[in-house]
């Protein structure tokens, strides 16, 4: 799709000319496939902003015939290190102009190594410039994100109509076949490492499945997401094994309560701390504040975490067309946890949820 990634280096260029660069070295390569569809495990990316006649594309020799076919729209240099064949690329372009680099990701050693091949050049911070325009998903981004969440769906619907969430099943054993059957519904790869915490492990918002061993009674905490085409799903459902005791399903309501005030506060020009809040209030109300210890959500596309970041320390403002995550909780040490995590996009009006599993309390 060479006219999409055009389209999204037209826009970085737009946004070079505001930063006053004339060139912006990348060497992220989620950013880079963001640009150019190139999938592979190296590359570099010289963006120049007065046009693609002179942006240069460059990777190693074991990615010649793969450069060929992911972007072929673009001048190519085959040469390892990509990223200092570029610099240097740029020192013989720019002469005296300003360089953009991706601070976040270029370590001291590199940047002292892109000073001493790029001489001519003056050499500047620019963090963040191609995860701003990610933020903001086009047609194509979407429609990845609705499969893999669709993708995530069916598996867990798979996993519940087979018994596959029993007593008597370990967590890893649930993890694993979870992460299965995304794969046999299409899933390139799980988006991260799958969650499943079963009775007091599921109050761990971030519990590594272990051998632990389903019981009944327990909240059982699912935490996965599938990936398409390079994008995330990411989802979570708590459920509980046989009938739920009145202090479960008091919990699980108000969770419930407060990603729904959450899911219906992200809308465009909201703040994301103010989405955050609409979430957090039900839960700090009913005296549970402390134990809610994350922020609200994230932005979910080609990182399963990226911005904008939905929490209490969150800056900016939502966008239609962004995709995030509303993922509220609250963990009771030693007795269990809640957390219902839905992927969706930003719409004028109501947001459209991308994972659609039910919210209504499961008993497995």
């Amino acid at each position: 799709m060479p006219e999409i990634h055009a389209t999204r280096r037209r826009a970085l260029r737009e946004r070079l000319h505001t930063a006053e660069l004339d060139a912006l070295l990348l060497t992220d390569l989620l950013n880079i496939r963001y640009l150019t569809g190139f999938t592979g495990s190296n590359a570099a990316l010289l963006v120049h902003s007065d046009g693609d006649e002179r942006t240069v594309f460059c990777t190693d020799g074991r990615y010649t015939a793969q450069a060929e076919a992911e972007v072929p729209d673009l001048r190519k240099i085959i040469e390892r290190p990509s990223a200092l064949a570029l610099a240097r690329e740029a020192d013989r372009q720019l002469a005296r102009g300003a360089l953009g680099f991706e601070s976040q990701h270029v370590s001291v050693e590199e940047h002292a190594s892109f000073v001493d091949v790029a001489e001519s050049v003056t050499l500047r911070r620019a963090p963040e410039l191609v995860e701003r325009l990610r933020e903001v998903k086009d047609d194509a981004e979407i429609e990845d994100l609705r499969e893999a969440c669709a993708i995530a769906d069916r598996a867990l619907a798979d996993l519940l109509e087979s018994g596959g969430l029993r007593p008597g099943r370990t967590e890893r054993e649930v993890a694993r076949d979870l992460e299965n059957r995304m794969a046999e519904h299409g899933s390139e790869e799980p988006a991260f490492r799958t969650i499943v915490a079963t009775g007091a492990h599921s109050a761990i918002p971030h519990h590594r499945p272990t051998d632990a061993v389903l019981e009944t009674g327990d909240f059982v905490k699912l935490d996965f997401g599938a990936v398409v085409n390079g994008y995330h799903s990411d989802m979570t459902r708590t459920i509980v094994l046989g009938q739920p005791a009145q202090w479960q399903r008091e919990l699980y309501e108000l969770v419930a309560a407060a990603q729904e005030a959450g899911t219906q506060a992200a809308r465009p020009g909201r703040e994301v701390a103010a989405v955050d809040a609409a979430a957090r209030s039900v839960i700090a109300e009913a005296g549970y504040g402390e134990q809610f210890s994350h922020g609200l959500g994230h932005g979910v596309g080609l990182d399963v975490h990226e911005a904008p970041r939905l929490a209490q320390t969150g800056v900016g403002t939502l966008s239609a067309c962004m995709a995030v995550t509303v993922e509220p909780g609250v963990y009771l040490a030693g007795r269990g946890g809640v957390r219902i995590e839905d992927t969706l996009v930003v719409r004028e009006g109501t947001p459209e949820i991308l994972t659609l599993s039910t919210k209504e309390l499961v008993v497995a």
